[in-house]
């Protein structure tokens, strides 16, 4: 979406928290690929989404900033807590310094490492996932999260439509794009899911594991 329909939309939805705004400016201005950050739609319909759903427990595979985490930590119950992993630990002082500030902070975990290998060593059994991570290894991501998902649990995994390159022959070669092309047809697939692709930002997928 361009600009202005962009700023019409964030100013006919519930504010963004002063923290988070705080966040968003402090990830563009001090981390490379700001954009990456979920942003203030994204982040409103992610809390919206954890007050409708009730989990317990979430995993986030691709913390980056925070911003997300802190997002979704809004729409927890206070008993609630979210697991978020992230590989690349020269972001680690960034985000645990937003993460540990704000007033919904103490519902996080912040977790340094590659969720493929770490997550199955909880031992727990999640409510929620969100998937925002490598997009070379979506898929392999989605099926350490849904080993770990309770039946009748949610997935929401970002980035899907990927700008438009899934759809677009130029990125053939593009190992990100092919990454998320063989998420995607893969899920697609997937008769333990049920799922549905929103055209918001870069692309949102909601999967919903089959069974009570």
């Amino acid at each position: 979406m361009d600009y202005a329909l962009e700023e019409y939309i964030n100013a006919h939805i519930d504010p963004e928290p002063e923290h988070l705004y705080r966040l968003w400016r402090a990830t563009n201005i001090e981390l490379l690929h700001g954009r990456m950050a979920s942003g203030h739609l994204q982040g409103r319909l992610l809390k919206m989404l954890v007050q409708m759903i009730r989990p317990k427990l979430i995993v986030e595979i691709g913390t980056f900033s925070g911003y997300s985490a802190l997002s979704m930590a809004e729409g927890l119950d206070d008993d609630g807590c979210i697991y978020t992993f992230e590989i690349n630990d020269e972001i680690e002082d960034f985000a645990h310094r937003w993460i540990s500030s704000s007033p919904v902070g103490h519902r996080v975990k912040l977790i340094i490492g590659d969720a493929i290998s770490l997550l199955p060593t909880l031992g727990l059994q999640f409510d929620m996932a969100f998937i925002d991570g490598d997009k070379r290894t979506y898929l392999e991501a989605y099926e350490t999260v849904l080993a770990c998902l309770r039946p009748g649990g949610v997935i929401l995994a970002d980035n899907t439509l990927w700008d438009g390159h899934v759809s677009d022959s130029a990125y053939d070669h593009d190992q990100q794009t092919l990454g998320i092309r063989r998420f995607n047809d893969h899920l697609a697939a997937d008769e333990r899911v049920s799922k549905v692709i929103l055209p918001l930002r870069d692309g949102l997928t909601l999967i919903k594991k089959n069974g009570q």
